[in-house]
């Protein structure tokens, strides 16, 4: 049984939040510089320049990439023969990231009683834990800082099986272009397929965490994967999908993702 100190956990997830607030991935920061390659109107290359000079310009001098922080999303992979020990471990969780936000400057936007006084926390808590079991002797935290304006544009869908992959494209374009561009494009979708309908939510961030530019492993999925790109960049608004199947349905548009996962 391997232990791992609460205090380990809480100084791990304070730094992703302001790494990933302040350092565009790799992958997503290829896909806009490929993107600027072959982007045929002035506007639209003026305003991929003008996203990669803001990605350098945040690296540099440790600056959010956004003003919206968003809502800090931690996912946990907990091998089942880790024992955690010094604290809980999403109270843990969560003081790392009212750490990370105080000391990173960045804009905190939770609020307490939300639908009367809408106090705000304070330190961007409580953050939404996703744990999942795993085999082994590690501890992997993701930290993804969900934007309230992508998050908004999120639609879940009960679709007929007959529907088939032909629905599932219409729905997908439907929803992105009625989301336009409060999503802050361009976007990355994330489909989650099949299961409950939190099943699917669950599916459609979980998409979002695979690198941008990497197609599903299984063949029909990446094969459907194409269908809806091509389908939502022939609207002129989306950039890449990313689809989790098994076999309801969430829409999540993300104008960028970040992953920065630490083993501890």
């Amino acid at each position: 049984m391997r232990e791992i100190k609460a205090s380990d956990i809480t100084q791990a997830v304070a730094w992703l939040c302001q790494q990933s607030n302040f350092e565009l991935g790799e992958d997503v920061l290829s896909a806009l510089k490929a993107a600027r390659k072959v982007e045929q109107s002035p506007l639209g290359r003026d305003t991929l320049d003008k996203i990669i000079e803001n990605a350098r310009i945040a690296r540099e001098e440790k600056l959010p990439l956004c003003q919206d922080c968003g809502t800090a999303v931690v996912f946990l992979q907990l091998g089942q023969e880790v024992h955690i020990i010094g604290g809980d471990l999403y109270a843990a969780v969560a003081k790392g990231v009212g750490h990370g936000y105080a000391r990173g400057f960045l804009r905190k936007s939770m609020a307490k009683n939300p639908f009367t006084s809408r106090a705000n926390t304070g330190d961007n808590t409580p953050p939404v834990i996703h744990t999942e079991i795993v085999p082994g002797s590690q501890l992997r935290v993701t930290v993804m800082p969900k934007g309230g304006g992508a998050e908004n544009m999120s639609r879940l869908a009960m679709l007929k099986p007959a529907a088939g992959r032909q629905g599932i494209t219409s729905l997908v374009v439907e929803t992105v272009s009625q989301a336009g561009g409060n999503p802050c494009p361009p976007l990355v979708v994330g489909l989650g397929i099949g299961g409950t309908a939190e099943k699917a939510m669950l599916l459609a961030k979980q998409a979002l965490l695979r690198p941008v530019g990497q197609p599903s492993p299984d063949p029909e999925t990446a094969g459907l994967e194409e269908d809806v790109l091509a389908a939502v960049n022939a609207l002129g608004i989306g950039r890449w999908v990313s689809v989790a199947p098994p076999l309801p349905l969430l829409f999540t548009p993300r104008w960028c993702r970040h992953i920065l996962p630490a083993c501890r």
